[in-house]
């Protein structure tokens, strides 16, 4: 049986935004949701209880500055955060701004490339915001 190879250890998973040694930001291009990143685990690990607890609270505050940069650039209605790894079982948050007219709130928003030129503009915010961060 061959095992496929993990996509997220062998490819970047959208463009990055912010990354150390540790974890690694990166912008998702999703036309339904402007702003959509993962905040990506650099090594191949499946479940936040195979990280120690120091770990899971280094990666955790990588995915909280996530959202506050994106609460500051883009002022979304809501931010969602999931790990789901169903697909590709490498651990990664996704960290989604919701807007009050996005898909599934009833209307068919499509990606403003402004909002994508703003966060590309805005690397410097978030590098500062996530290097805010402890440990």
């Amino acid at each position: 049986m061959d095992i496929e190879p993990c996509e997220l250890c062998h490819r970047l998973g959208g463009h990055p935004l912010w990354r150390d040694e540790f974890c690694r930001v990166v912008l998702v291009e999703d036309r339904d949701y402007p702003g959509f990143c993962r905040v990506i685990l650099e090594r191949h690990v499946a479940e936040m209880t195979d990280l120690a607890p120091g770990e899971r609270m280094r990666l955790m505050d990588a995915v909280f500055a996530t959202e506050a940069a994106l609460r500051e650039v883009l002022r979304p209605h809501k931010i969602n955060i999931a790990s789901l790894g169903n697909v590709t079982p490498h651990l990664h948050w996704h960290v989604v701004p919701r807007h009050s007219e996005d898909r599934h709130r009833g209307a068919d928003r499509r990606l403003d490339v402004r909002v994508l030129d703003v966060l590309r503009g805005q690397r410097a915010d978030v590098h500062r915001e996530l290097d805010r961060r402890p440990g």
